[in-house]
């Protein structure tokens, strides 16, 4: 059974691609998964809506047509550096309070047999970043607690890059703290591949669909 991948997200998500063309994904992690599935034979399709710049709310506006519409069997969910990163560019703060009622929102119109929630990361470069990763705790927080209310399967980062970034620098991972480098991508990749592998047959069946 040819399972439906949708990836919704933000930069990290979109990577680039050519959003004129279904065929493609970027050039970060959902490249990488495409690849490592067609290896190992998965009778998968593929399909990218990340839009870069988008926090929850902005996902949400645009969730019928480009997610749901999409009829996802696996659904992933990457999605909050955003909501972090406009309090300190912008001056436009989203508390976890709001970001856990837009997310939650997203959940209970989240169409699929299974759901993904990608946990968002920072490596900070500088030392005022120290205070970003501070305002991104609460938000992954937020994500852990929903995955486990729901039953979605979270897909832990931050600790990966963690570790990439005190062993070859935070630099060598994700250059401004938060977009990552080909290196960075693979961290994301594999993450999400070691959770989808654990996902039973059972749960991608039809009558698993919510």
């Amino acid at each position: 059974m040819t399972q439906r991948l949708v990836f919704a997200g933000d930069s990290i998500t979109d990577a680039g691609r050519d959003r004129t063309d279904d065929g493609s994904y970027g050039d970060g992690y959902v490249a990488l998964i495409v690849d490592d599935l067609a290896a190992q034979g998965a009778d998968v399709v593929v399909v990218n809506r990340g839009i870069a710049g988008d926090r929850t709310v902005d996902l949400e506006r645009r969730w019928e047509q480009d997610v749901r519409a999409e009829g996802p069997d696996v659904l992933t969910i990457a999605i909050g550096v955003n909501d972090m990163w406009r309090r300190f560019d912008s001056d436009d703060p989203t508390s976890a309070a709001d970001f856990e009622a837009t997310y939650r929102r997203l959940l209970d119109r989240a169409d699929a047999r299974v759901v993904l929630l990608v946990e968002p990361y920072v490596v900070p470069i500088r030392p005022d970043q120290a205070e970003w990763a501070t305002d991104l705790d609460e938000k992954r927080a937020v994500i852990a607690r929903l995955a486990d209310e729901t039953g979605a399967r979270f897909v832990p980062v931050q600790a990966a890059f963690s570790r990439a970034a005190e062993q070859h620098g935070a630099a060598a991972i994700a250059p401004d703290g938060v977009h990552p480098t080909p290196a960075g991508s693979r961290l994301l990749a594999d993450a999400w591949l070691a959770a989808y592998e654990t996902i039973p047959a059972s749960d991608l069946r039809a009558e698993a669909r919510a």
